[in-house]
């Protein structure tokens, strides 16, 4: 592959030596690849905003400070022409059914062998779509997916911040707490979450968290969120 067709790839990955893994494998394929890293979601939102053109990002579920599939809606949402693929150890047919409901190129297990998981990506980055054959059609998978479409729906209505500000509240942060992490005003926030309640069409955080736990596949090592006030 010349220069002028090197592909430019984000890895959105906190383990680091699974990380370093996938360097290398992209590397020994693609010498010439430009390999961006980010270790949150945040950092890969910014990483987007800031390149344009990125042909591959390669996601991991089980990312800090997200819900489950919300984080992957994010990343979808800011990089709608970017090759989407998740690498990921969970292997149950429902998440990778609402995962497909997300428009992904691909979801690989993180135990498949390095010149597996080259020759995938290789055929990721020439337009071809990789799922687990198992999973392709089965009833769980289509379940999955009908459950969350109607879901994702209602998520494209929300803008950026709106999400962020989601991604927020399903980890249980108050409005104070939330405006001191974005540097916004609680008053800016409280009109967030109403726009949010109102657009998911629920009256309460509560049925918020509740209706978005349909993204989480309840493998998080982080604390389950607090039903907490507004405050």
């Amino acid at each position: 592959m010349s220069k002028a067709s090197a592909p430019r790839l984000l890895i959105v990955e906190d383990h680091p030596l699974f990380r370093a893994a996938l360097i290398g494998v992209i590397g020994a394929e693609f010498p010439d690849a430009e390999v961006l890293q980010a270790t949150s979601i945040d950092d890969a939102l910014e990483a987007i905003a800031a390149r344009d053109g990125l042909d591959l990002i390669l996601l991991d579920l089980s990312m800090p400070g997200t819900t489950g599939l919300l984080g992957a809606y994010r990343v979808r949402a800011a990089a709608p022409r970017s090759a989407l693929v998740i690498v990921s150890a969970h292997d149950d047919s429902r998440i990778i059914g609402g995962a497909i409901s997300l428009g992904i190129s691909g979801y690989i297990p993180k135990s498949t062998p390095k010149a597996e998981l080259a020759r995938l990506l290789r055929g990721i980055l020439e337009g071809d779509v990789c799922l687990p054959t198992r999973f392709r059609d089965t009833a769980a998978a289509r379940k999955g997916q009908a459950e969350i479409r109607e879901l994702i729906q209602r998520l494209g209505q929300l803008t950026s911040q709106q999400l962020r500000v989601l991604d927020m509240i399903c980890h249980g942060l108050q409005n104070k707490h939330i405006a001191y992490q974005l540097n916004i005003s609680v008053t800016t926030v409280k009109v967030h979450v109403s726009e949010i309640l109102r657009k998911l069409d629920v009256r309460s955080r509560t049925e918020a968290i509740i209706t978005l736990s349909k993204l989480d596949f309840g493998k998080h090592d982080h604390a389950p969120p607090s039903r907490g006030g507004h405050s």
